[in-house]
Formats: C-alpha cells, structure tokens, sequence
C-alpha cells in the first residue's frame, strides 16, 4: 500500500453535472471530432465559472462518462473506434491537459480510447490531467457489457502495462487517485484492488438513472467508500442530447460521498455544479490509523479469500485475443458463463 506522509491541507472538489451529446450521427471521423471540439468549448466555460464560484481552493472538478461522445449504438467496433475514439496521444487530450493547467486543477473524466498495442479494439478510460496538464491516471474500465476490456485480451494487456496498469493509483499533490467507470461501482473487487494500493479518493464518471434511492448504484455509493475507507465523487450526465433515447432517463444525482459514506454534496436533475465539497485527506489519514471496529481496512483478513478466487472461475479473460468482433459475441459470451 502506497503510503504517504505530507499533510494536504483541505481543497473542495467538484462532480460537475454537464450533458453529454452524441456523434453517433455524424458522417465520419472528421465531422465527430468538430462536435468534440464544441464540446470541450463549452466544458471550458463550465469549469472556469464553476472555480471561480466555488473559489480558488477547487482543486479537483470530475466530469460525467460519456460527456465527449455519448455511447456507441448502431456502430460496429470499428466504426465506433474510427468515429469516435481518442489516439493515447491525441490532441483532445492536449486541450484537456490544458483546462487543467490553465484552471489550476486536477480534471478527471472518461473517453474511448485507442491502443496502438490492441488494433482495431477501443478502450473505456477514465483519466486524470494534473495542473501542469500532464495524464497521470489512466484507467481502462474492467468490467463491460458490449466492448472491449484489458480483460478481453488479458495476457497481451499484461505483458504491455503489469498488473499496477491494470489497477492504477495515482500518488498526487492533493491524494491518491483512483477511478472506475459506471457500473463498476457495483463490483467490489475492483475499487477493492484500488484501495489495496493506497487509493483515497475514488472517481466515478457515470450515466445512469436517477431518482431510485435504493437503486443498487446507489447502494454501491455508500458501500464503496465505508469498506475502502475512502472519498468516492460521482459525476452523472445531465441526460443525453441528440438521440431517441429520453434526455432526462440518464440525469441527476451526483454526489460526493466521504470515507463513512454520509454525502456531503448532491445535486438534482439538469447541468449542475451544485455538487461540490470540502476533501480532508489528513483527517481520512488519521481516521485509517485508528485503532477500533471502524477500521475496516485494517481488520480485513485478505489472505483468507485468495484461494476461493482461485478455485472459482466466471467471464473468461482473453476472449477476444485482439482479434474484432460483433455485439453478438458479448451475449455469447456471458450465457457461456452464466452456463
């Protein structure tokens, strides 16, 4: 575990509830990235008056999965990875990196992403931008319905990035870092192994419905932070523009959760900065060192589970190889497991 011993004074973090509007309907390559670019545009306003609201001790702004692109739908693999996917190095980026520094902040968010060592596939990653605009947390989604993950093509994503690139923390100026991406709140064993690396805050850009308050997502935002001693900041969309589906089904609720799961900040429905509260990484650090039942990590017999993982075995890793795939494969796939 990653231990860290200089004290960080108290900085407010911000979920930021902003809409996400699709490319699906652009024509090409080149018309989906002149709607990214709009995007950023207008993201870039957002944060600036968002800080300057909120004061200069805003030092963390997560953004919504999906706020780049919305999702594929129709689109194949690869047209979703020609139309809408993001180069490792890729100039979007740079524009990010530069909200970041020119905002003084750490700017966290999730975009698909393509990988030269894994052509022709596309990843979910959840990233962050330091405040000299420079990515030191990328995180590639684990667990996925109907594309691609490290998992899929597990040897390969091994031998390229080891096992800390599948788990990544992000040792920070303001905390350590950590993130997954929307539904991965719902399994344990994922924020698990990013806590078992020192991770204090957990990042988690979703889309999801809102307005169930024991929806199982929302469960999982109070669980996540108590069993891993940690901060969790949720960024919802504010709905999805520009597609069949209904704009408010995926709306509402980000919120800021700390290491006991009480929330600190909520908002409603709409594009909101309402979400926003005080982070105290030395007091976390002080709570994790206290001797008594609270301290769930410390009392934790890990070694106990181990060989039960071992023993059992769900989703097959390695089920892509690389090699491009349909939609159908995915089903496939998952009533081999349930079988």
């Amino acid at each position: 575990m990653i231990k860290a011993t200089n004290q960080i004074l108290p900085f407010q973090a911000l979920a930021l509830q902003i809409k996400a509007e699709v490319v699906n309907q652009a024509n090409d390559r080149q018309e989906a990235r002149g709607m990214i670019e709009q995007k950023i545009d207008r993201i870039a306003q957002q944060i600036a008056a968002s800080k300057a609201f909120i004061g200069s001790n805003c030092k963390l702004v997560l953004l919504p999965e999906y706020f780049l692109t919305s999702f594929p739908m129709a689109e194949s693999l690869t047209t979703w990875a020609k139309k809408a996917c993001l180069e490792m190095t890729d100039p979007i980026y740079d524009r990010l990196g530069e909200i970041a520094q020119r905002n003084n902040i750490f700017l966290a968010g999730n975009a698909y992403e393509l990988d030269p060592n894994f052509p022709k596939l596309y990843f979910q990653n959840c990233f962050v931008f330091d405040p000299s605009g420079n990515m030191v947390l990328r995180y590639r989604r684990l667990n996925w319905m109907f594309a691609p993950t490290p998992h899929d093509v597990w040897d390969k994503y091994l031998d390229c990035y080891g096992l800390e690139g599948v788990f990544p923390v992000a040792k920070t100026a303001i905390s350590n870092l950590a993130a997954v991406a929307s539904d991965e709140i719902l399994f344990p064993e994922v924020t698990r192994c990013l806590g078992m690396r020192g991770a204090e805050i957990l990042l988690h850009p979703t889309s999801e419905i809102y307005g169930q308050a024991r929806s199982p997502k929302e469960a999982a935002k109070v669980s996540r932070p108590v069993e891993n001693m940690m901060y969790v900041i949720s960024a919802n969309t504010a709905g999805i523009v520009n597609t069949s589906i209904p704009e408010v089904s995926v709306d509402g609720g980000s919120k800021i959760l700390d290491y006991r799961g009480l929330i600190l900040a909520e908002t409603g429905q709409g594009e909101s900065m309402a979400a926003y509260a005080e982070i105290d990484i030395t007091v976390l650090r002080q709570y994790r060192r206290q001797v008594g039942m609270k301290n769930l990590l410390a009392r934790q017999r890990w070694d106990a589970y181990t060989e039960s993982y071992s023993q059992f075995y769900g989703y097959p890793a390695n089920s892509m190889d690389s090699k491009v795939v349909e939609r159908k494969h995915f089903i496939e796939t998952q009533r081999a497991t349930i079988e």
